[in-house]
């Protein structure tokens, strides 16, 4: 009797093949009949009356099913149109759900993302200066030669988000965690990193000469070929954390890292070890754990 359940479900549904959120209400409605079938059958009922009063009790599931496709199809013919190569400089877009949108070469100075969830949504060639970020959901997002500056990420849920050959001066990053997250050929020399967590972060050939990461927390992070004159990691805790100097056919790049400031940073012995490799960074305020 599921089976017949189920392919009656089908019958209804299928007009809407593909669009997801029919789907999920297929799903859910699917398990609900099946709970009141088998409710009904406890109850005495025999299969076919327990079958019809099922079906009775969900009253008129087409025309619910036709209004949600409706409305979804309606969300994505906006998404395709209203998106990309328009002007959205300070729009309103606190606490949207919008999942692998796509914004290119789109003005959007101070637009409003404020508790947006963007899962998988891509920014590209695209002004995002002054931008709000805060509470937003950047999870799967790419960032990509798109100009951040001044834009705001506190409390910003970034998980393996693309930031690629961009601008991110006066950008404040606030009580984020970044898990997995890539900062690639990034100039983040004025970019601002308070109460931060780095977890598998890779900085690969960006540039922060300058920019201060006192008493933040940095786990499986990779500074790849990155600038890092006068860097300051005062009180900061890196745990596997692996600095590899870009190619240089004098010693350049040993003498960049002798400015970086590790006083009263904690640090693993693997990474103590890798730094005090380099013998030009003092180490001497450095605890090991």
């Amino acid at each position: 009797m599921n089976e017949k359940l189920t392919n009656y479900l089908n019958g209804v549904f299928a007009p809407y093949d593909g669009v997801k959120s029919v789907a999920e209400l297929k799903a859910d409605l699917l398990s609900d009949l099946q709970e009141r079938f088998n409710e009904l059958k406890a109850e005495g009922k025999d299969d076919e009356t327990a079958f019809q009063m099922t079906i009775d009790s969900i009253g008129d599931i087409e025309q619910t099913v036709r209004e949600a496709a409706g409305l979804s199809r309606s969300l994505e013919r906006q998404v395709r149109i209203n998106l990309t190569a328009i002007d959205l400089q300070k729009s309103d877009f606190a606490g949207v759900i919008l999942h692998k949108g796509k914004f290119k070469v789109s003005p959007l100075r101070g637009a409003d993302f404020a508790g947006a969830d963007l899962t998988g949504t891509s920014f590209e060639v695209s002004d995002v200066r002054e931008a709000n970020f805060d509470g937003a959901n950047l999870t799967d997002c790419n960032f990509s030669v798109t100009d951040l500056a001044d834009a705001s990420f506190n409390k910003t849920i970034l998980v393996r988000t693309e930031f690629s050959k961009l601008g991110l001066a006066g950008a404040k990053f606030i009580d984020v965690k970044l898990t997995d997250v890539n900062l690639i050929m990034c100039d983040l020399r004025k970019t601002i990193f308070e109460r931060c967590i780095f977890n598998g972060v890779d900085f690969g050939k960006s540039d922060l000469r300058g920019l201060c990461l006192d008493g933040q927390t940095f786990i499986g992070v990779k500074f790849d070929k990155s600038a890092l004159n006068d860097v300051s990691f005062r009180g900061a805790t890196l745990k596997n954390v692996s600095f590899t100097l870009p190619f240089s056919v004098t010693n350049k790049s040993y003498l960049a890292m002798k400015t970086i400031c590790f006083d009263g940073a904690t640090m693993d012995k693997l990474t103590y070890a890798a730094l005090k490799g380099l013998w030009v960074i003092d180490l001497s305020k450095v605890t090991i754990i």
